[in-house]
């Protein structure tokens, strides 16, 4: 978290709605490199009267954010909320009726564990207008910069994304068809349920000798990439830190191979804003 963002702290008074209500824009970050935010992302971001993110946003791209925006941090990871779920809805409601151009900034994609659609669902009985901007999800950004692809036809002919940050007391997996051959399984949030994930995996059939690897930080000049076996899970994650995705399939041995990124050599992005200031022209309409 970079040294001038604030923590948001709702206040609890309602917010009245101007005449002028504004836009929320939910925007998709991608994994982490800034260079693979999209065009219309950084478009949006430039823009923006008030941009909210978390903590899957990286340094990198907090620095493009324009002097003129207001930033609020939410700092969201898996089991510690710094702002409820419930207030930050409440905030961007807030905010859009108060005639700002909202930017609603999640790491990856917002339509992919992200909760884009909880937070586009509490604009809806105030009328508040929204867009939605895809981004690079992180299984597939992140897979990509460790030489892992998802599909080969070689070792998998389908591929699934899995949460592994469930609603309290439920069990909503599969593991069943989650175990079978031929195709990869990429957790998201799961270095936490790496117990859980080995036993009903190989509960269910699969062999403990299945490859995996677990991505830690990736796409960012602190990638490192853990390689093994699905035996070998638990003790995996513990050296890994999060953010993190777990890969597990027989095309996560590719990495060896096609493993092209140089986490010591990424791109200097000081620059950046120079760069990319003739995308502003543009208006977000």
């Amino acid at each position: 978290m970079a040294t001038n963002e604030t923590v948001y702290s709702l206040p609890q008074s309602e917010v009245k709605a101007s005449a002028n209500i504004g836009k929320v824009i939910l925007v998709g970050a991608g994994p982490g490199d800034p260079d693979l935010l999209t065009v219309k992302a950084l478009r949006c971001i430039q823009q923006a009267d008030v941009i909210v993110y978390d903590r899957l946003v990286s340094n990198e791209i907090v620095e493009l954010f324009p002097h003129h925006s207001e930033r609020i941090f939410v700092g969201k990871e898996a089991g510690n909320h710094c702002v409820p779920q419930g207030d930050i809805n409440q905030l961007l409601v807030s905010q859009a009726l108060n005639g700002k151009l909202v930017v609603r900034l999640k790491g990856g994609d917002p339509f992919i564990f992200g909760r884009g659609g909880e937070e586009l669902e509490a604009l809806l009985p105030f009328k508040i207008p929204f867009e939605v901007v895809p981004g690079i999800t992180a299984a597939s950004g992140c897979a990509a910069y460790s030489g892992i692809p998802l599909t080969h036809r070689d070792h998998a002919q389908s591929v699934q994304f899995i949460t592994g940050h469930l609603k309290e007391g439920k069990d909503q997996i599969d593991w069943s068809s989650l175990a079978r051959a031929n195709h990869t399984l990429v957790f998201y949030m799961g270095l936490n349920q790496s117990h859980v994930i080995r036993h009903k995996l190989s509960a269910y059939g699969m062999s403990l000798a299945t490859p995996i690897a677990i991505i830690e930080r990736g796409t960012s000049s602190q990638q490192r990439v853990h390689t093994g076996d699905l035996a070998q899970l638990e003790s995996l994650a513990e050296n890994a830190e999060s953010p993190a995705l777990i890969v597990i399939g027989s095309v996560t041995t590719l990495t060896h191979h096609l493993n092209w990124f140089q986490p010591d050599k990424a791109i200097d992005t000081s620059s950046y804003p120079k760069i990319y200031q003739y995308q502003a022209t543009r208006k977000v309409s």
